[in-house]
């Protein structure tokens, strides 16, 4: 395997065999590709796109680079997860994640930091004095069977391919691409081991996907190729053309979060944080319908539960 041959093949629009991808991804993860080889690689992923087996295989390469964890001692629980595209004020995370929890399943999720313009779930915890976003698998497992939820960060050897390429995408203009977004979300959340994912997929003009079209394609894609790898998939497509809630900014947000869980929290981030929660719960087995699943979403925010 040579990397320029790929980068050829990729740049003319031709299919990268599996065995190769992987070849590639793995050679990425020990530092054997120099990182203008793999920033021409983001760029011509970023004109000419993948076929969905290339993307299958591109991601199975990214997600088994490094460990995954096993849920299998959470077996009592649903495990299910959510993930947003990000946009400016999107606290949605930090109250939506306590709200499921509260209803019985067990959210493990791992977030990841600042994107282009997005603020991170990982920046805005660690504004809390003594966060720790790094947890070893055995405290993750604990704390997600204690809790009901444990929020923390990408360890080093937790898909580490995704670590080094979302890296690059930041800084070679690369961000908004449907099939580097598929296998860096799915990369690490089928790593995490939810079983169940929703995807809060952002349009608008504060989005990295501006369309409908674009937020509708990049959606698809990300059930396609879940599913295509054994998982439960659902998306909401949400509006991006503001920001969300009345704050932003690390600090503020976590302040607003707090306020939305005592039920005191702007309209926009309550109905978001209800109307995935309820995929989340209906996907998961948990509620029947979405207005069983609202239903018990409000009694945790009016008892205190969440």
């Amino acid at each position: 395997m040579r990397v320029v041959d790929l980068i050829e093949l990729k740049r003319d629009g031709k299919e990268i065999p599996a065995n190769e991808m992987k070849e590639f991804v793995d050679a990425v993860v020990r530092k054997d590709v120099p990182e203008y080889q793999t920033a021409a690689f983001l760029m011509a992923v970023y004109f000419r796109g993948m076929l969905p087996d290339e993307l299958v295989a591109y991601t199975q390469a990214m997600l088994y680079s490094g460990d995954t964890m096993s849920l299998k001692s959470l077996k009592d629980h649903y495990k299910v997860d959510k993930h947003s595209t990000g946009g400016v004020g999107d606290k949605v995370s930090l109250t939506l994640a306590p709200m499921v929890a509260a209803c019985g399943p067990v959210i493990p999720m791992i977030s990841g930091r600042g994107l282009g313009h997005t603020g991170g779930t990982l920046d805005k915890l660690e504004s809390i004095p003594g966060y720790r976003s790094t947890l070893t698998p055995e405290e993750f497992l604990r704390q997600s069977g204690e809790v009901g939820v444990c929020v923390v960060g990408q360890s080093k050897d937790l898909a580490p391919a995704d670590k080094r390429l979302y890296a690059l995408r930041d800084v070679t203009g690369t961000v908004p691409s449907i099939p580097l977004i598929t296998s860096s979300i799915l990369s690490k959340k089928l790593a995490e081991g939810a079983g169940t994912l929703v995807f809060d997929v952002k349009c608008g003009s504060g989005a990295f996907c501006r369309t409908y079209e674009m937020a509708k394609e990049l959606a698809t894609t990300m059930i396609a190729i879940g599913r295509n790898m054994g998982r439960n998939m659902a998306a909401c497509i949400t509006a991006m053309d503001q920001p969300l809630g009345r704050t932003a900014g690390n600090a503020l947000e976590i302040r607003e979060s707090v306020e939305t869980l005592h039920g005191h929290g702007p309209a926009d981030v309550e109905e978001l944080t209800l109307a995935l929660g309820a995929k989340m719960l209906v996907l998961a087995g948990v509620a029947r319908s979405d207005f069983e699943a609202r239903a018990t979403l409000r009694c945790n925010l009016a008892s205190g539960a969440a």
